[in-house]
């Protein structure tokens, strides 16, 4: 990167590697950021990308350069002029980018075939790359960790809640024994090999689930267990650490309900995951990872505010604060329980009477009899599990409040060989077709994650939905495949072309769009074909 600052550029050059280890410049990728000042208080900043024509992208190291022109261009324009203060600190304050930086890359070059072997249906990507990053986070946070305490072994480490296990599965690869727990089982973890090791199993917070012989306990992601993990920590051992990257909000008890509307509701339960490990006395730190996700801050608690004599009195008033939790989830408080809403940390503080001793003895097998552990089997709540005649009458409730919304939009139907209007119908915002439903079929749609919007979008087909606004489908908008399209999306393209029923053909007042050889649905069940992709599977 060259940076000529009295001209206002910044000058990227891409090197590679060959592989008699020699670098040499990629011409075709070589851009440029400029910034000109025009007049007064008014600048430019643009992008010049000297070889157009040539340029190579690949998606991860190369972008596209739309995307530099298109979105990076504008983020660069706004944050150029911004000063809204930030609620986060700055991107990996607590270790050395330089070394995160050479550390990151070589563990993404070393994990990247997982990325073309992944057998999970999430984003191989953005996991794979998500999990090298946190590693090499921890692996430099450990690094200097045993530097600053005269340590010669590497760390030990358990990931509570691990998911597909990857994390556990680099951290073991690079020396640092441990192992992950997870209440389900992934395909992938067969591929990992008997040096990683993960176990199926459900964690309750209690005495059954402590962990004295471990350095680190690890809460990427890990939900109903993220505010439990400071409290395992500070009572598995003196030295546990914990390292802890919130993503959805829970309590103690459940799901984490606000109490202060000044703060965005990710600020705030990270100040609630902050406070616990106060309370647990721990030295909380903060910092924001380089990861693509927009829950990116995890909280660390490597040193304590106490010496080792004061265990029992920390571990008491854990005890009391996670009570005090549970009951203020409670409308009416209980009497023995005195309240003093001065706390600056909006957290309900005890006043007054102790909790009696059997509420405040750790000795029970488990800390808190009401708390829901992730069930076994993951619920599918994306709306493929409702019933089919259930969501066809939405989809025909909402397309006609769509067709019947004034002004009519219509276009002239020129494929069918006349001069018959097709009747486009209106855009109404989610907000507007809410309204029009029925009060069961929104409780009903409220139960699956996403609701009415992913219903709709599931339905493609028929609707389109844009910045939050729903349209019929055009079918003769839809651009046509490109010549580039992967060879498998390719095939199943050609393997679903007229397996299913045409919905314009039979529901919309002007019938489809298309003519019957264009469209890629069946008018009338005799052009029907049985899909390739169920004989498949039958075959199989």
């Amino acid at each position: 990167i060259f940076s000529d600052v009295y001209n206002g550029t910044v000058t990227f050059l891409p090197l590679e590697e060959s592989s008699e280890g020699k670098y040499q410049i990629k011409k075709c990728n070589i851009y440029q950021i400029q910034l000109t000042h025009i007049k007064d208080e008014e600048w430019s900043v643009s992008v010049v990308a000297p070889f157009p024509e040539d340029w190579f992208s690949d998606g991860v190291a190369y972008p596209k350069l739309a995307w530099l022109g298109n979105d990076l261009l504008s983020k660069l324009a706004k944050w150029s002029v911004e000063q809204k203060p930030s609620d986060f600190k700055s991107t990996l304050s607590l270790i050395s980018v330089a070394k995160y930086s050479k550390v990151y890359q070589d563990l993404k070059e070393k994990y990247k075939e997982m990325v073309k072997v992944w057998p999970e249906v999430t984003d191989p990507e953005k996991f794979v790359y998500e999990d090298v990053a946190i590693a090499t986070y921890l692996l430099i946070l450990w690094e200097e960790e045993r530097k600053e305490k005269g340590l010669t072994e590497k760390q030990s480490f358990v990931d509570l809640g691990c998911g597909n296990g990857l994390l556990v599965h680099i951290l073991n690869n690079e020396g640092h024994s441990g192992r992950g727990i997870d209440v389900r089982r992934r395909k992938i973890w067969d591929m990992y090999g008997p040096e990683t090791h993960l176990e199926e199993s459900t964690i309750m917070p209690g005495d059954s689930h402590l962990f004295p012989d471990t350095d680190w306990l690890i809460g990427n992601h890990s939900d109903e267990l993220t505010p439990w993990i400071p409290v395992i920590a500070a009572r598995s051992s003196y030295s546990c650490c914990y390292f802890v990257l919130p993503c959805c909000f829970f309590d103690f008890h459940g799901k984490y309900s606000r109490r202060q509307s000044k703060k965005t509701q990710y600020r705030e339960y990270l100040d609630f995951v902050a406070q616990v490990g106060f309370v647990c006395g721990f030295h909380v730190e903060e910092d924001c990872l380089r990861i693509p996700s927009t829950k990116r801050v995890c909280l660390i608690g490597k040193n304590r505010t106490y010496p080792p004599t004061e265990c029992a009195v920390i571990d008491k008033q854990i005890t009391q604060y996670i009570n005090n939790r549970q009951t203020c989830a409670v409308v009416t408080c209980d009497r023995r329980v005195g309240f003093n809403h001065k706390d600056h940390s909006g957290v309900c503080k005890e006043g007054g009477s102790e909790l009696p001793e059997d509420e405040t003895d750790t000795a029970g097998k488990i800390w808190m009899p009401g708390f829901q552990p992730r069930e076994k089997v993951e619920q599918i709540r994306n709306c493929a599990s409702l019933p089919r005649d259930f969501v066809d009458d939405v989809v025909l409730d909402v397309a006609n409040l769509l067709l019947n919304a004034t002004p009519q939009k219509s276009c002239s139907n020129m494929h069918s060989g006349n001069t018959n209007m097709w009747n486009q119908g209106e855009s109404l915002s989610l907000k507007e077709v809410a309204e029009h439903l029925n009060k069961e079929t929104l409780k009903r749609l409220k139960n699956e994650y996403g609701g009415l919007q992913t219903l709709l979008k599931n339905n493609h087909q028929v609707f389109e939905v844009l910045n939050g606004r729903v349209h019929i489908r055009d079918w003769r908008k839809e651009k046509p495949s490109r010549k580039t399209k992967p060879e498998v999306k390719r095939r199943l393209s050609a393997e679903a072309f007229k397996t299913r029923l045409c919905w314009f053909f039979i529901h919309h007042p002007d019938g489809c769009s298309l003519p019957s050889e264009s469209c890629p649905y069946a008018h009338g069940t005799e052009e029907l074909r049985q899909s390739q992709i169920i004989k498949k599977k039958k075959h199989i």
